[in-house]
């Protein structure tokens, strides 16, 4: 089987490039076939799952603030985002018929709030050019001669092309199809590959499950599937909003967010918790110990929080209807005029110390409520972090194929011509909120691009 360009992985990036090779040629007048050679039975099954399904597809700041969000590489992805902005993908979709809309943060999703509108409109988008895309088509093995590009796939067929896109994704959600090959391939042929972790991913805090069960095969994973402690299913489904979040490392402080978090299954998540999740999980792999506290009053000094503490315990107290209540029922009610109740048992469960056993004898025992305790836990909720939920469920992967090792402006190797990477094999990534996606697509768009541009002078395959 032959082609001119083939695509290794019909996830996001591979799928536009696929398309911007095949529409850059049509513009050219030139006659490519571009191929998608895509494992799984449907191409784009990564994206259908993004946002929960909903698929926050891209973000449209501009440059200078979208930049900001990138956690390694930015100046690598400058070439990319401008040949394809996030204005541009936009603008794609809805030329394709995909209604769009762009919420809070600058993040666009479809008006349908269906990912699987941003699928079949990537794939027929590829259609409309001739793309071909073939599914169940495990590539095994791949070897460069002065011709070009041999694949050998499971199903026992071979093919042959000029130019080689490698859009093969991370290794995060492996189930998808993201099982790492792009990075053996670059490995055999010599292209460096940097080292990879699980990133914008849950932080397990010490204690969050029934036991640490931490997995060998990568330092401080701990499996999503793990049971749940009695403090972990007192906090699973709490969802705070407007929180600060500190994260420290080695006892120093390493970052600070602002926003909301989410406690789940796997730990602490939420937009928060993944932006603050690259460094952690970094710090963990090089053996330091971490560390988030949660500022539940932000913008409130503590003398401030103290005193209402204390005035809000007093109204409680006073309260005819407490009346014959015990301390620790007075105490659930005072924390429901400062939190969510819903919050209550995790954060009691966490912070023992806010109330106080005093026994004077074998009959005789007096509880006593720690407002100013109260008052500190509210403003410096601490969790030490044991471990991180692995690539079963981490958004993106970190590191990948050294970007020293690529054009920028162009996305070919720098030392296998006519071979390109694109997406999040690559060592980049960025925040959560629609930047990776939108990484990419212009990273996508300018190897498929490219590819197309540097065969304009060859002659067609056979």
């Amino acid at each position: 089987m032959r082609a001119d360009i083939i695509v290794i992985g019909g996830g996001a990036s591979g799928l536009m490039a696929a398309y911007a090779a095949a529409r850059r040629a049509a513009d050219q007048g030139m006659a490519l076939q571009v191929t998608v050679l895509e494992k799984m039975p449907r191409p784009g099954r990564k994206i259908m799952i993004t946002g929960k399904g909903r698929c926050n597809f891209t973000n449209v700041k501009d440059w200078n603030e979208f930049s900001q969000h990138i956690s390694s590489k930015a100046s690598f992805v400058k070439s990319a985002f401008h040949n394809l902005t996030s204005r541009d993908v936009l603008d794609f979709f809805e030329s394709f018929g995909m209604k769009t809309v762009v919420e809070r943060g600058d993040r666009a999703f479809p008006a349908s709030y269906h990912a699987s509108d941003v699928v079949d409109t990537l794939v027929s988008a590829c259609h409309s050019v001739g793309v071909k895309i073939e599914t169940e088509c495990e590539v095994s093995t791949l070897s460069r001669d002065n011709k070009g590009f041999s694949l050998s796939c499971t199903d026992g067929r071979s093919w042959n092309c000029r130019s080689l896109i490698i859009a093969t994704g991370g290794l995060s959600y492996p189930g998808t199809g993201s099982t790492g090959d792009g990075y053996r391939w670059a490995g055999e042929m010599g292209i460096k590959v940097t080292p990879l972790f699980p990133s914008l991913t849950a932080l397990v805090p010490a204690g969050y499950k029934a036991d640490d069960g931490i997995i060998s095969s990568f330092p401080h994973h701990i499996d999503r599937q793990s049971p749940l402690s009695g403090i972990g299913e007192a906090l699973c489904g709490v969802q705070l909003k407007n929180v600060a979040v500190q994260l420290y490392i080695d006892t120093m402080e390493a970052g600070n967010e602002f926003g909301d978090v989410d406690f789940t299954d796997g730990g602490i998540e939420g937009p928060v918790g993944f932006r603050l999740s690259r460094k952690a999980v970094k710090a963990l792999v090089n053996g330091s110990k971490v560390a988030l506290s949660l500022d539940l009053k932000p913008g409130v000094p503590l003398a401030d929080v103290t005193a209402r503490v204390k005035e809000l315990w007093t109204e409680v107290d006073k309260d005819p209807r407490s009346r014959g209540l015990r301390e620790k029922e007075k105490c659930r009610i005072l924390l429901g005029k400062l939190m969510p109740w819903d919050l209550i048992p995790g954060f009691t469960a966490t912070n023992p110390d806010i109330i106080t056993l005093e026994r004077k004898g074998r009959q005789d025992t007096k509880v006593w409520i720690n407002l100013p305790t109260i008052a500190k836990c509210l403003k410096d909720w601490k969790f030490d972090i044991a471990g991180l939920v692995g690539y079963e469920r981490a958004v993106v992967t970190a590191g990948g194929v050294s970007t020293d090792e690529i054009i920028p402006k162009s996305m070919e190797s720098r030392t296998v011509p006519g071979l390109y990477f694109c997406g999040e094999v690559m060592d980049v990534d960025s925040d959560t909120g629609g930047y990776n996606l939108q990484t990419a697509f212009s990273t996508g768009a300018l190897a498929g691009r490219s590819a197309a541009d540097a065969l304009k002078d060859q002659s067609p395959a056979e």
